[in-house]
Order: C-alpha cells, then structure tokens, then sequence
C-alpha cells in the first residue's frame, strides 16, 4: 500500500485561491487527501473527502488565514483505509502535528459556532432571555449575521469570489455551515 503515497514533499503547492478568486478547478469531485499551508507554507492541516472541493470550501470559511497553500493527492475510488494511510504519512513527513489536526480539529471540521464569539452586549443579552426561546433565536441568529459578514470581508479581502451561502436553518442556533 505504502507505493500508492506520494511524499507530502514531492507534491508541488497550489494556491488555495486562483487569480480568479476561485478555488482548484483540479479538485472538483474528486476523492483524496489534501494538506492546507498558511502564508508562509507551514503545514496548518492535514484532511481527506470524498469531495475534496467542498471540504477545501468548508475550511476556507472557517479558517479564512490560514488557508493560502494546498497539496493534493487524488485517488480513483473511495478507500478510508488508503486515504487514512496517506494522512498519517504525512503528519510523520511533517514532524509535528499540524494545529488543525490537534484536539479534534473544532474548528477546522465543524460548523462554526458563533456563540464563542459572542460580544460582552450579546452574552448580556443573551443571558437576560429567560424562557422565550423565539427571543433567543432572534438573537443567536444575528449573531450568526454578524459572524457571516467578517468572514465575508475576510474573504473579500483575500480576493475570494467563489459563491459562499450558509445554510439559514442552522442560524438561529447560533451555527454556520455552508449549504
């Protein structure tokens, strides 16, 4: 099995976000692993997907700065077993565990939670809601419109024009995901 890995080091990069302000036309439905660099091309993340595309989509909105280099290794069918062996090969390549493959990687593989991010007003506000969950929701879900905007300015700011859409259902939960 170990002749199916390629050295994370003799994959050339790819930036994350064309000139175009898109992601790879390379990896459109296509299964395999993939490791996310930062600026400087430190290793930040190392994943696997059966759709490479939309899991690079994911973690550019959750991880808007540290998402700047990718290297990707494909596979033909889908191989849990083969995709895992790749991680791991890589993580040892890279010496260290990456920072978003550590405790579970949150923040690289859920939706994000927006009420971690809740300012002093809202936690207060929040907090003062006792038994009307319809004023909770009200609330959980502007702050979700509120965490959407930065990381729409975010992405503006790097260039990105690739279309983002959050799923509206999870707002009100104080979640966002792409749709």
């Amino acid at each position: 099995m170990t002749a199916d890995i390629q050295s994370l080091a003799s994959l050339e990069f790819i930036p994350y976000i064309d000139c175009e302000g898109k992601l790879p036309e390379s990896v459109p439905g296509k299964i395999g692993v993939y490791g996310i660099f930062d600026s400087d091309k430190l290793l930040q993340f190392v994943g696997y997907s059966r759709d490479i595309y939309l899991s690079l989509k994911q973690h550019l909105v959750r991880q808007t700065q540290s998402c700047y280099w990718l290297k990707v290794q494909t596979i033909d069918r889908p191989n849990r077993t083969l995709l895992e062996s790749i991680r791991e090969s890589w993580i040892a390549e890279n010496g260290s565990l990456p920072p978003g493959n550590a405790d579970g990687g949150k923040e690289w593989n859920d939706p994000i939670d927006t009420k971690t991010v809740m300012t002093a007003e809202e936690v207060a506000s929040y907090a003062g809601i006792v038994a009307d969950e319809i004023a909770k929701d009200k609330l959980l879900k502007n702050v979700a419109r509120r965490v959407e905007n930065e990381i729409f300015a975010q992405l503006k700011a790097r260039g990105v024009t690739e279309e983002i859409r959050f799923n509206p259902k999870l707002k009100t939960s104080g979640l966002l995901d792409l749709k």
